[in-house]
């Protein structure tokens, strides 16, 4: 659905390039325009997300409490060092490691805490243990303001996330600026075009009828230009979440998330 109505949009830009007049360059959000995703929800959808008994997403949050409690005989719990389930860190990540001077998304960190901090193995990304441990430590930030360091050992990865969310590619030779910085609030079909903020992920997704990550929506995006998408937990994927995650600075963490 989503790379058929892209096809349309694709072929209405098109139309309105026939005058061979160049197109502008795609522009960065103005600041007081910067919108959350939940305001292109339709009023169902909406209600659904803020009710937290009824939203899907609370199956994986619940799941995802029991694994950050969970202890064995061989490893300590999340809990014995993070007992209030460490409130208020998602809405900081993607982050330098200071130990490996790499940038990590919140995945990635949980599966640090294992491999340094309880001798497990990390988790494959999109299984379902890592979504639920994701999508419970991001819980305990939702309202939390999104905050992210873009300095120093960060600069370089900000920079390559935001060359690649202006980069046109694929088949339609469109970059994610052109949807999401220039029509949004427009209508594709029947959907409304959003800016692009990734605040309600891990969320779940209509269109998948399950959970997902931030890197399952960039890479659907990237199929929907008819591009080759990269791998879950790609580098460049982080860097664009940098990105994305400073455009929207100030703007609420809301997983999970609910999305067409």
């Amino acid at each position: 659905m989503i790379r058929h109505a892209l096809a349309s949009l694709f072929l209405v830009t098109l139309a309105s390039c026939a005058d061979k007049t160049p197109a502008p360059l795609p522009s960065e959000l103005a600041p007081e325009d910067v919108r959350s995703g939940s305001e292109f929800l339709t009023a169902e959808t909406k209600a659904l997300q803020d009710d937290d008994f009824a939203n899907p997403g609370y199956l994986w949050v619940d799941q995802g409490g029991d694994l950050f409690r969970e202890t064995s005989s061989d490893a300590p719990s999340c809990a014995s060092c993070h007992d209030d389930g460490l409130k208020g860190a998602a809405a900081t990540y993607p982050k330098i490691d200071a130990d490996s001077g790499e940038l990590i998304n919140l995945e990635g960190q949980i599966n640090l805490c294992r491999t340094r901090h309880q001798g497990l193995e990390p988790l494959d990304y999109e299984s379902d243990a890592l979504l639920s441990l994701t999508a419970f430590v991001a819980e305990q930030s939702k309202g939390v303001p999104l905050s992210v360091d873009i300095t120093g050992d960060a600069a370089p990865h900000y920079e390559n996330g935001k060359a690649y969310f202006f980069r046109k590619r694929g088949q339609f030779n469109f970059s994610c600026a052109q949807c999401h910085n220039d029509h949004w609030g427009r209508k594709l079909r029947g959907d409304t075009i959003s800016q692009g903020h990734l605040t309600g992920f891990p969320g779940y997704r209509m269109e998948w009828e399950s959970f997902g990550s931030s890197h399952r929506r960039l890479r659907d995006c990237d199929m929907g230009v008819r591009a080759e998408p990269l791998p879950f937990g790609d580098q460049t994927y982080i860097d664009v979440e940098l990105y994305l995650a400073h455009r929207a600075s100030g703007l609420a963490l809301e997983s999970p998330g609910v999305r067409r």
